[in-house]
């Protein structure tokens, strides 16, 4: 009972936090703050990987990169008290992930997650470039998504880039 009523809460202090936030009549739609950093909410995490140099389907020639598809991308969350979260998802065949966590998400800040992509799906392009790797990306607030019953903050972790580990062969 008593985490139900923390999440309606949390709730609330997020809907309040969107209204106190939106422009006065007249002006621009402004962006939202970025949440506090000890705000406790649900999350979900997007982003892209790629592979560097290599001209599989889905190249983009001003990156000189081919999209991903298939790829495993995981939301990992730890607390200095032990606590602990993992939540995977794959990229679509546009090389994107999205990266839902529920309310077990509620503990965590968002500077105790990062996304890993721990290996390419393309065995040509094995080496990590970008983030290095088993560093991780961090989360970086983009926008809140109203859903059903809550708000959801929308983080990206940008960019993960393979290359081959012979530049000649992709």
């Amino acid at each position: 009972m008593a985490c139900l009523a923390r999440r309606l809460a949390v709730c609330l202090s997020l809907a309040v936090l969107a209204v106190v936030c939106l422009p006065s009549r007249g002006e621009a739609m402004g962006r939202l703050p970025q949440p506090p950093p000890d705000l406790n909410f649900t999350i979900s995490v997007e982003g892209v990987v790629w592979c560097k140099s290599c001209r599989y389907a889905g190249y983009v020639r001003a990156m000189d990169a081919s999209l991903l598809p298939n790829a495993a991308a995981l939301l990992r969350c730890r607390r200095d008290d032990g606590r602990a979260l993992s939540v995977w998802n794959a990229t679509d065949a546009d090389g994107y992930f999205l990266i839902q966590a529920d309310w077990e998400s509620a503990p965590f800040k968002s500077k105790d997650c990062k996304v890993h992509v721990p290996r390419s799906p393309a065995s040509g392009c094995a080496a990590a470039v970008r983030p290095a790797a088993r560093k991780g990306a961090p989360l970086k607030f983009r926008r809140f998504v109203p859903l059903p019953d809550q708000l959801q903050a929308r983080y990206s972790a940008g960019n993960f880039t393979f290359a081959p580990e012979e530049p000649a062969k992709c």
